[in-house]
């Protein structure tokens, strides 16, 4: 069954929102966004995953400073999976204080949860090289 466009709406602002409650500091409304048991895998940056939501805030809060003073979630693309499952892949940009730019996909495993979605796995992937380094360069 292809999932509906309100479903696809739903998700697509699911992904935007965590964006603006980091960005917020609203860290208590993370639960709109994530499973109680969300992966986060970070290993992409030499971090572990973090499990759950209260790690997921902690590991936010210890950064303090050092996290993006601005998220901004774009090409969202959604995805249904032969086994059922729902893949969401969308691209980040994150501004640091200093005013630089970082780039990360994010690959998110999304479930419903009663009549709402929410993210139950996300890994974050760097964005270091043009092309995937594909080509010569």
């Amino acid at each position: 069954m292809a999932l509906p466009l309100e479903d696809r709406l739903a998700i697509t602002e699911l992904i935007a929102l965590h964006g603006h409650l980091a960005d917020e500091g609203e860290l208590d409304r993370l639960a709109e966004v994530f499973t109680p048991d969300v992966e986060y895998d970070l290993t992409d940056f030499g971090q572990p995953t973090l499990t759950g939501l209260p790690q997921l805030v902690d590991a936010a809060l210890t950064l303090g400073p050092g996290n993006p003073v601005a998220h901004h979630v774009t090409n969202v693309v959604i995805e249904e999976l032969p086994d059922g499952e729902i893949r969401a892949r969308s691209k980040g940009l994150g501004i640091r204080t200093d005013g630089s730019c970082g780039s990360v996909t994010y690959v998110d495993t999304v479930v419903r949860v009663g009549s709402d979605w929410r993210i139950a796995r996300r890994k974050v992937e760097a964005r270091r090289v043009p092309l995937n380094g594909a080509g010569k360069f």
